[in-house]
């Protein structure tokens, strides 16, 4: 059984991507569900894949369903299409996008084909990822949702409100007057 893996690229930075790997037996609307998995989306929206060119054109669509609108021809439809059906080329190409309203745009290229199933592996899979990927609708840390964790862990609200240690509320910097120097209060006037 042949698997086919590919690399999906976040359209604004190719350094962010995830491979994913679907048996030659999986249909678009499974490979669809694994991009959204890989990149942590939800699954609420419209999406279509494009066949594409090595230039990145747009081609004939793959749907989810068929939406109100104009297609230049008639569009095939996710959960009727087999993957396999669709590789012309050793690194076919396709265009992604998901939420039409917000339009996320993925680069999809075949990147390696292989006779051998991973018995580890549960199909379809992402067995890559690198980069962070886009938040869907807001702003994504670098520790994601592992910042609770931390956050209890080292008690990060403590000390928010007087930033200083005891003792040094009252404009009491901690510093002798000898320690500051008249020198270092005519460098300051001096910017």
């Amino acid at each position: 059984m042949a698997i086919f893996r590919f690399r999906v690229y976040f359209e604004e930075d190719e350094t962010i991507y995830r491979d994913v790997a679907v048996r030659h037996t999986h249909h678009f609307a499974d490979l669809h569900q694994q991009i959204l998995k890989a990149y942590e989306f939800d699954n609420k929206h419209a999406a279509t894949f494009y066949r594409s060119n090595d230039n990145w054109q747009r081609g004939r669509e793959i749907t989810l369903e068929k939406y109100d609108k104009a297609y230049k021809a008639e569009p095939l439809l996710m959960a009727d299409t087999l993957i396999a059906s669709e590789i012309n080329m050793p690194n076919q190409k396709f265009i992604y996008t998901y939420d039409f309203n917000r339009n996320w745009t993925f680069l999809v290229e075949l990147i390696g084909v292989s006779n051998e199933e991973n018995p580890k592996v549960s199909y379809p899979a992402t067995v890559r990822k690198e980069g962070i990927g886009p938040s869907q609708y807001g702003t994504k840390s670098i520790l994601g949702d592992r910042f609770m964790d931390v956050e209890e862990k080292y008690d990060l609200s403590a000390g928010e409100e007087g930033f200083g240690e005891e003792g040094e509320e009252d404009g009491d910097s901690g510093m002798d007057a000898d320690e500051g120097g008249e020198e270092d209060m005519t460098a300051q006037d001096d910017f």
